[in-house]
Parts: C-alpha cells; sequence; structure tokens
C-alpha cells in the first residue's frame, strides 16, 4: 500500500487542512501519514478560537519515523504558521525524498491579493524557498504573485500571461507548476499548468459557480495528491481534483441547511472513489 505523508495544522472543526487532506487522501486506497503543524479548535474565520503550536513537536516525530526507516511515497504540505516550520519542513524533505516519491507543496499563505492575518512581510520569500525543492506546487493567483514579487493582477490577463507566470514559478525549482484560480471567461473557472520537463501547458476549466466556501482549495490539494500517488497522468489527476471539488461545491449548495464553514466533501466521496 502506497503511503503519504501530509504537513499541516488540524482545525478540529471547519473542513479544512488535515480533516480534509485525511480522509480524501485515504479514500484513494493510501495510507496516509500525518503531521500537524498545529491544534485549533475551529479555523480561523471563526471567532475565539484555540491554537495549539505543535512547532516543537514536528522534528521529534520526523526523527522518529527515520529510526524506524519508514518511507513515504509523497510528502504534501499545506498551512505552515511560521517560517521555522517552513525551516522544519526543508529538513524533513530532505529526510525522506528520495528518487522515486513526489512532494507537493500547496503554498497557503494569500487570496485575493492579500496575505493571511500573522503573515508578515518576508513570509512569501521563505515559501519560495520551500517550493525550490517541491516536485508540484499549486498556487492560487495571490499566491503566486507573492511568490514571484509581482503585483497581482485579478482580472483582465490573457493565457500569454498566465504561461508567463508558470514558467516563472517552475523557474523557482519546481518541475510542475498549478494556478488555480484561473478564469478568462465570466462563466469559466480552472485550473492552468505547465510542466517544465516535457514543456508543456495544459489546462482544464469548468463553469463558474455562484458560490464560496472555505476550504475547496485543501480538497483540490489533496486530491490532486491521491491522483498523482496512484500514478494518474499529470493532465488526468489535475482535472479529476477540479471536478471533485466542483461537485463537492454543488452538492454543499444542493443542501438548504448547510454549514457555512465548509463543502459538504464527505457527499462527494463515493463519486471519487468510483474515479479512482
Amino acid at each position: 500500500m502506497k503511503r503519504v505523508l501530509t504537513i499541516q495544522d488540524v482545525s478540529c472543526v471547519g473542513k479544512c487542512s488535515l480533516t480534509v487532506a485525511l480522509p480524501i487522501i485515504s479514500a484513494f486506497g493510501i495510507e496516509t501519514a500525518v503531521l500537524p503543524t498545529a491544534v485549533l479548535s475551529t479555523h480561523t474565520a471563526f471567532k475565539g478560537f484555540t491554537f495549539r503550536d505543535l512547532t516543537l513537536d514536528m522534528l521529534p516525530c520526523a526523527e522518529h519515523w527515520e529510526n524506524e526507516k519508514i518511507e513515504f511515497d509523497s510528502l504534501y504540505t499545506g498551512y505552515l504558521g511560521s517560517k521555522e516550520q517552513i525551516d522544519i519542513v526543508k529538513t524533513i524533505f530532505n529526510k525522506f525524498k528520495k528518487d522515486d516519491n513526489f512532494i507537493l507543496v500547496d503554498p497557503v499563505m494569500a487570496d485575493n491579493g492579500k496575505l493571511y492575518a500573522g503573515f508578515g512581510e518576508e513570509f512569501p520569500s521563505q515559501m519560495a524557498k520551500l517550493c525550490q525543492i517541491a516536485d508540484v506546487i499549486v498556487p492560487n493567483l495571490t499566491e503566486a504573485s507573492f511568490l514571484l514579487n509581482v503585483p497581482y493582477v485579478s482580472s483582465g490577463y490573457n493565457e500569454e500571461y498566465i504561461k508567463n507566470m508558470l514558467i516563472k514559478l517552475t523557474d523557482l525549482g519546481a518541475k510542475k507548476a498549478v494556478l488555480t484560480g484561473v478564469s478568462f471567461e465570466p462563466n469559466k473557472l480552472g485550473v492552468y499548468a505547465y510542466d517544465k520537463e516535457s514543456g508543456k501547458f495544459c489546462k482544464y476549466f469548468t463553469k463558474k459557480l455562484p458560490y464560496s466556501f472555505h476550504g475547496t482549495g485543501d480538497i483540490f490539494a489533496s486530491t490532486l495528491v491521491g491522483a498523482l500517488a496512484k500514478n494518474k497522468s499529470f493532465y488526468s489527476s489535475l482535472k479529476l481534483a477540479v471536478d471533485y471539488t466542483v461537485l463537492c461545491i454543488c452538492k454543499t449548495a444542493e443542501n438548504p441547511d448547510h454549514n457555512w464553514y465548509g463543502v459538504e466533501f464527505e457527499r462527494a466521496l463515493p463519486y471519487l472513489i468510483k474515479k479512482i
């Protein structure tokens, strides 16, 4: 059985980070190991949430795995809360990277032109250093702009602009870059990707939905990791990740009593399992 390690926080209620990654990757029939970076009572869109920093526990966990000769077929990071955690993750990557496994970094730090609360101006340059040693990175347009230290453009861009941004992202060091939240038409939304080794671009778009929910980026990245770990092609993995994320949003919107804080991805898991 394949084994994936995912490194991100636990928001105990809120359907994001590890509470999304663990069930989705497991649905692929993959053993999912976790390294929590912090434990929160809820995600940060709630008020009054509790927070327990687990930075000091991260490296001892990894050292124990190393002593036990535990190996991983993929390493996948999501939200990392500090420069110190980024440095620790770089050490973990160096310990467990092999010629036949891959690293996917979701540089979770910004959206809608702004860094998330708690991140200083120096954080994107530190995240860029982590992206240097990844095989695949999956930033949104805001995160890509911060990684490249260029102005954020929310609309009005063309394909040439997106292609140039993808090339520059892979110039950081990653073999493949995926830009999420790309739109050239008002009613279309999707992803655009570049494989530096082959020099090929690919894209996949679906109908833009009139909804916005927390945690959809985590669903996309987790599905992409699972599909790639099962040796699906890069394009088919991207397509599955987009289609599953869209289905999760649709199923949530169908329920008039849905919770505001996340999507009902659990109801769409049968679709994902069938597609595997």
